[in-house]
């Protein structure tokens, strides 16, 4: 059976290099460099390093897309958070103009009260409608944004209208699925929950 020699190389000979051969035959062609002071270990890691580092730089440059979709997602889940910022402040503002734009047109809300608005302008009248009736402030702390698609999100958040008629605040979940356009986004649809009691 063959055995597994090493011998370290002579004076004159290539200094720092470990001949390995089966058989014990010291002519093998197979030769192993060992770098000097023993630091063999320290430098095949570098190497390791350094090769891993150049196979990470090569496949970001060859995947684009992963790194742009990171981006991407990024700044959708920023226009997402500023649509909906945008439109409590068009309720407040209760600006019919503001409210409208931010909607499809074939945008529908079902509200916590069971009403469904269906359609762009019904959901602009109704927002108008209900903020009137209901008076006080409201929030829409978004907890999470999804993208189901390059083009449609969802984005779930905690409501609260603050002061309405009585003095009391109205606490409640919401969801927005969301469409991006020609336009950029827009919210397509609203559904309002009240908490399980």
């Amino acid at each position: 059976m063959p055995e597994l020699t090493s011998k370290r190389g002579r004076r004159g000979d290539e200094p720092h290099r470990l001949r390995w051969s089966l058989d014990g035959n010291q002519d093998a062609p197979v030769r192993f460099a060992r770098a000097p002071g023993g630091k063999l270990m320290r430098v095949v890691a570098t190497c390791v390093t350094c090769l891993l580092a150049s196979l990470a730089l090569v496949a970001l440059r060859h995947d684009p897309g992963h790194a742009q979709a990171a981006r991407s997602q990024t700044a959708d889940d920023a226009a997402i958070r500023d649509l909906v910022a945008k439109y409590v402040d068009a309720r407040e503002q209760r600006s019919a103009a503001a409210i409208e734009e931010l909607f499809t047109e074939d945008a529908d809300q079902l509200t916590s009260s069971g009403e469904w608005r269906r359609g762009r302008d019904q959901v602009v009248r109704g927002a108008l409608a209900s903020s009137e009736r209901t008076g006080g402030t409201r929030t829409i702390t978004v907890e999470t944004v999804r993208l189901l698609a390059p083009n449609l999100a969802v984005a779930d958040g905690r409501y609260e209208i603050a002061g309405v008629s009585g003095g009391d605040s109205r606490r409640m979940w919401t969801t927005f699925v969301l469409a991006q356009g020609a336009n950029g986004w827009r919210i397509a649809a609203i559904r309002n929950m009240l908490p399980a009691s």
